[in-house]
């Protein structure tokens, strides 16, 4: 999308961008942006994992899944005392 641009025209639109926002505004608005960058790659990111995970059907690590149901356990018949 940016191939074209050559190092005047990035130039050009920095000296635009310094005249409409002004030199204390500047920085906070490429603060502002990079943040908002940063969260949308990580939810991204968070969703490509969900829909790769739900594709493959991989089962869940064994630490947070939770232990299969034992069977109940029953006492056992006291010891048959033999004839003395």
């Amino acid at each position: 999308m940016f191939e074209n641009l050559g190092f005047s025209e990035l130039f050009l639109i920095m000296v635009l961008a310094l005249v409409v926002f002004g030199p204390k505004k500047l920085p906070e608005l490429g603060k502002t942006l990079g943040s908002t960058l940063r969260e949308f790659k990580k939810a991204t990111q968070v969703l490509t994992d969900e829909v790769n995970k739900a594709v493959t059907n991989e089962p869940e690590p064994a630490a947070t899944r939770p232990d299969p149901p034992r069977p109940p356990v029953s006492p056992a018949p006291p010891a048959e005392n033999p004839p003395a």
